[in-house]
């Protein structure tokens, strides 16, 4: 993997070139080495004179290193593609991983030997010659010439030999400007990764932090911020949720102005089109309407059924009010980060008892998940195949028989406030790539009280999140409770969101 960043002397920015040693912390006199998680980083400068002066990032990866690194690496160390892919020749993420370490205080903006240099704006060429691209040659001038960068990307092609066979999707790409270095650096360290659109490691809540340091000054105008977003942040709805708000509060605008989709393409991040005051994220909303269910109801014991990486777990186990907290998952990977997320492996005996996790399918029956006060899917029917709704309905409201469910899903009719959507199936239009279906109020009504007629559950309807009228909210909820079971101890619901029809059934 390699880049080159070029700096030319020219009046009023460099007498010297060469100055661009200071700035980078890299004597251009010295070629360097640096080992990395991903491997072995070298920078060196082909060429230093007073007229111009490159430095080059040469990275050479460790395949095996990087399988047997639980970050980078990934569960399944047998898989053939562990071993046989492009990482040792094409400029993916972990370019970016070796920018944000070589050249950290550079990206910082910070020079102790030249305080003046790095608010010089410099005339820059960056060459990346082998980048993956998933978008093209069209997407890598979307990305850069807003920024105010000449961009020139060659498709390269798939074999010179064989031209029949048209273009990879790796391109050279080159890039011309005048901008400060540190400016440059990162956005070469949030882009090159967007237009893999395949990081090579967990992300995690310490890449939002990383994003928010990075573009602050410049993602959250960018015309292309929504799918940058998504890709930096792996299709993370949650991640992206709080970036879009972070980079909002940056900005001093709502999160609807800085980004439409959440992770993956969704789009919870918005606010109402009327809305006057900014509103908290979608995310928020949703898990702040859930929380408000449970107490509603009096649950004390809570199963959070497909729980992912653990967003509603960390709140439920935070609640004291809540004796027995159990997250559900088929991900075993998921799992693993959700008992990260909730320090389980530092926590005492006794919270690990209280609060467990377990690998499962929401739509076989499991003996494991009966006895539960509440369960909760939040965000999850969603991404079960239609075919498979009904052994979900009885694995649930027949099998394990709580006496409260809560499911949470979005609204598809509010979905005309969103543009920039995904192709969902049968040519829908859906928030996720995972998305299997998108319901309407009708349909979500029509699924929910049949299942409650069949097992014997009272249904009530909400909305969760700003109302635009004709179309609801951008979440729906549906509470059932199965009849005539004693009172949880809570009062009666009187409900946390918006009710769209008051009563329940």
């Amino acid at each position: 993997m390699l880049v080159t960043l070029a700096a030319t002397a020219s009046p009023g920015t460099l007498d010297d070139a060469t100055d661009l040693g200071f700035l980078l912390h890299k004597h251009p006199d010295r070629a360097q080495v640096f080992d990395l998680p991903v491997g072995r980083a070298h920078v060196f400068y082909p060429e230093a004179t007073e007229e111009r002066c490159e430095v080059a990032l040469l990275l050479e990866v460790d395949p095996v290193g990087i399988v047997h690194n639980k970050r980078f690496g990934g569960g399944d160390a047998f898989a053939l593609a562990q071993y046989v892919n492009d990482r040792p020749y094409a400029a993916s993420s972990m370019v970016a991983v070796a920018l944000g370490k070589v050249f950290a205080t550079a990206m910082a903006g910070r020079c102790d030997a030249r305080p003046d240099l790095p608010d010089v704006e410099l005339p820059l060429d960056v060459h990346v010659p082998s980048l993956p691209c998933r978008g093209g040659t069209d997407l890598a001038r979307r990305l850069f010439e807003p920024l105010g960068w000449h961009v020139t990307a060659t498709a390269e092609p798939l074999d010179p030999t064989v031209p029949a066979w048209g273009a990879s999707r790796y391109v050279d790409l080159r890039l011309h400007g005048t901008r400060r270095l540190a400016d440059a650096l990162a956005q070469l360290y949030v882009l090159l990764p967007v237009l893999d659109d395949a990081k090579h490691y967990w992300v995690s809540t310490d890449e939002v932090d990383k994003l928010v340091r990075a573009g602050g000054g410049w993602l959250a105008d960018h015309p292309e911020r929504a799918q940058i977003l998504r890709r930096y942040l792996a299709h993370q709805r949650r991640y992206v949720e709080d970036a879009t708000a972070r980079l909002a509060a940056l900005d001093g605008a709502a999160p609807a102005d800085v980004a439409e989709p959440d992770g993956g393409g969704s789009l919870d991040g918005a606010t109402s089109p009327e809305a006057d005051a900014p509103e908290p994220p979608l995310a928020r909303q949703r898990a702040d309407a859930v929380l408000g269910v449970l107490h509603e109801v009096g649950a004390r014991t809570v199963v959070d059924l497909g729980c992912g990486e653990g967003a509603l777990l960390r709140r439920l186990a935070a609640d004291r009010t809540f004796t027995r907290v159990l997250g559900t998952d088929v991900s075993a990977r998921e799992l693993e980060r959700a008992a990260a997320r909730l320090r389980l492996h530092d926590a005492s005996d006794a919270e690990r008892e209280r609060v467990r996790l377990l690998q499962s399918s929401l739509t076989y029956t499991d003996d494991r998940v009966t006895g539960f006060d509440a369960a909760v899917l939040m965000e999850v029917v969603e991404h079960v195949d239609p075919s498979r709704l009904d052994a979900l309905a009885q694995a649930v409201l027949g099998h394990a028989r709580p006496r409260v469910v809560v499911v949470t899903t979005p609204n598809a009719e509010y979905n005309v406030h969103y543009p920039n959507l995904l192709d969902g199936p049968g040519g829908s239009r859906v928030r996720h790539p995972d998305h299997r279906f998108e319901w309407t109020r009708a349909e979500l009504r029509a699924w929910a009280d049949a299942a409650a007629d069949r097992y014997g559950y009272a249904v009530e309807h909400r909305d969760v999140g700003p109302l635009a009228p004709d179309v609801g909210a951008p979440t729906q909820m549906v509470v059932l409770t199965l009849d005539g079971a004693a009172p949880l101890g809570g009062t009666a619901a009187t409900g946390s969101g918006t009710h769209d029809g008051g009563e329940a059934r």
